[in-house]
């Protein structure tokens, strides 16, 4: 008889707790639990970041970390979109536009090289149309042989991609079998599919590729024929394979024709789609056991990736969506980012600002309906009254830490226009060294020691200033000025290393960033969204934007890299004018705010975390 050791040349360990980082495949036996742990690969769906734009019937290419959804038709289903979005694995920033809106479309390839075929601006529904993009723009394509639209994604790549089925509206009958490949030039007519259809899952190559369920529309007026039969493309010609278990439509897809997913799709007879997940193995379909979290169907994916991971966005869920879910095949548990609902501030307030950490927070001033002296510190999980300011005051800067924080700026009825710079010790706040220029609706980020203010509402006439003033613990100085003035937007990072970001500019809402670097300013890429009376965390290469007015209140949020912006899950309460603090993009803290009346709620944001899933052998 075997035995493991025999197997794999070596015992089982044993442990008196679980080991730190163990591999897919590792087991051992847990000494306190008294049983055999491993650690297993499983799949799973999780929640991505929310795209910017909702759309359905759009092409889709990329990876779960390098992704694209292009085109489709809007959230009413009225008209067509000209949007591109990228999404980096975290969130979806904007890029270049489609030289034309274009919905009923299909997409392949990467995202610094894909295809977009076919498709056209609502009320037209199929065109002979394609068009290219290298990461950065768009350029035209070869031109189809076969005006085409609802096709579904395309199998294969840039230079090697293919096209089988979709719809020719408004001629009749509607659904075609036409089947195209692409060389990266110009395309040519292949075999046609056994049968016409259009909306069909898609996965593999231009050489191996998989199509399955979808449906065909040949005589107006008559019920639409549905699909459950799976079809395999060598390259030359079309074989039928294993039948789903049911029939389907619009499904996504991705995989091999040996190894690929379906997910989700609509069952064809009834408008409600679904969540399931199918498997197919070369030969058979078969469920997966995971789902997806919300029923959709006609959404972006990539039909060439690996049956490992996916990312699926946008479609029809209930209604027309902008949301993403992620596949993983893996051996780790991956835990999307969120916002979450923390402690109560003790004094609901607006107009107040902040430093710290999540788990060391401080709020100072603000406006209660009065203007307000109030402190508090955080601790992770509630706020405790502190002493408080020597002058009370709204819209004043913060920056630093828990237990050495600064306070500069702000605004009181009567006195209008501030100075005044307080330092908090962690017990009580001191009066020291005045600004040279006085303004309210100011942004600061650094430390206690060497700490850096910008922009505001001052100057005579008052009004959008573009000046900063760095501090070195006891005085301040001038620094080089802004490229923009801008009143309520918000900063994060270090004196020498500091974020700018949104704000009110004359006369409209910003969407520009700026970066410093200890003497000057730099233009940045721009937000997604121009927004005021928003708050910022994290460092200059890592930061968080959420919160705000544009001019409706949002808790919509954008992370930085460094480099662009992105989308990152919404907060819970939409509020603007509040306080925010974290040193990190995946660890951040908002509290206060404006969102009707002013508020006391405090939302807590943890980033995307992974981790080992580790399972229990004894009774697996």
């Amino acid at each position: 008889m075997s035995t493991f050791k025999n197997i794999q040349g070596r015992n089982i360990r044993s442990y008196t707790t679980n080991p730190d980082n163990p591999l897919e495949g590792q087991m051992w036996y847990n000494q306190t639990e008294l049983k055999l742990k491993g650690v297993v690969a499983s799949g799973a769906m999780s929640s991505g970041a929310t795209a910017s734009v909702a759309g359905y019937n759009l092409g889709g290419a990329g990876t779960t970390t390098a992704g694209l959804a292009m085109g489709g038709a809007n959230s009413t289903g009225t008209g067509s979109l000209t949007s591109t979005e990228e999404y980096n694995g975290s969130g979806w920033s904007t890029a270049e536009d489609l030289p034309g809106a274009t919905s009923y479309t299909g997409g392949c390839g990467t995202q610094t090289a894909a295809l977009l075929a076919g498709g056209a601006n609502i009320p037209a529904y199929a065109s002979t149309t394609s068009r290219e993009y290298d990461g950065t723009n768009w350029s035209s394509g070869g031109t189809m042989n076969t005006a085409t639209g609802s096709a579904g994604q395309l199998a294969g790549i840039l230079t090697a991609a293919l096209i089988a089925g979709g719809d020719r509206v408004p001629a009749a009958p509607r659904s075609i079998a036409n089947a195209e490949e692409y060389d990266g030039s110009s395309w040519t007519s292949v075999t046609s599919l056994p049968a016409v259809r259009q909306y069909s899952g898609v996965a593999g190559i231009q050489t191996s590729a998989l199509y399955w369920g979808g449906y065909a529309d040949t005589n107006p007026g008559t019920p639409n024929t549905q699909y459950n039969t799976t079809l395999e493309y060598d390259g030359t010609n079309w074989t039928a394979t294993g039948n789903l278990p049911a029939v389907r439509k619009g499904a996504g897809g991705t995989g091999t024709q040996s190894d690929a997913l379906s997910f989700g799709g609509n069952p064809g007879t009834t408008p409600t789609n679904i969540t399931q997940i199918l498997n197919y193995n070369g030969t058979t379909w078969s469920v997966n056991p995971a789902s997806l979290s919300a029923a959709r169907q006609l959404m972006a994916y990539s039909a060439s990736g690996p049956s490992s991971s996916a990312f699926l966005a946008k479609g029809t869920t209930t209604a027309v969506s902008a949301t993403t879910e992620e596949w993983n095949f893996t051996a780790n548990t991956i835990t999307p980012g969120a916002w979450a609902s923390g402690g109560n501030l003790n004094t609901a307030r607006d107009a107040l600002a902040g430093a710290g950490t999540q788990t060391a927070g401080l709020a100072f001033g603000g406006n209660t309906g009065s203007v307000s002296d109030a402190s508090e510190e955080y601790d992770g999980t509630s706020w405790t009254e502190g002493n408080n300011l020597n002058t009370a005051r709204r819209l004043l800067a913060g920056f630093g830490i828990q237990t050495a924080g600064i306070g500069a700026g702000g605004y009181t009825p009567g006195t209008n226009l501030m100075a005044i710079t307080e330092s908090y010790d962690g017990t009580s706040w001191t009066e020291v060294g005045d600004l040279n220029n006085a303004r309210f609706g100011l942004s600061g980020c650094g430390t206690s020691t060497a700490g850096l203010v910008f922009g505001g509402r001052g100057g005579s006439p008052v009004g959008q200033v573009d000046n900063s003033e760095e501090w070195n613990g006891s005085a301040w100085t001038e620094g080089n000025n802004l490229n923009t003035a801008r009143r309520e937007g918000a900063g994060c990072g270090t004196q020498t290393a500091g974020l700018g970001f949104a704000g009110y500019g004359s006369p409209s809402y910003l969407n520009v960033s700026e970066e410093y670097n200890g003497t000057s300013w730099t233009e940045g890429n721009n937000l997604i969204t121009g927004k005021n009376a928003l708050a910022g965390a994290g460092i200059q290469t890592a930061a968080l934007a959420f919160g705000g007015s544009l001019p409706a209140v949002t808790g919509t949020t954008e992370g930085y890299d460094g480099t662009s912006w992105s989308t990152r899950p919404s907060m819970g309460t939409a509020r603007e004018k509040l306080g925010g603090a974290g040193a990190s993009n995946i660890s951040a803290l908002a509290f206060g705010g404006d969102t009707g009346p002013v508020s006391n709620a405090t939302e807590e944001f943890t980033g995307e975390t992974t981790s080992t899933n580790i399972v229990d052998i004894t009774t697996s």
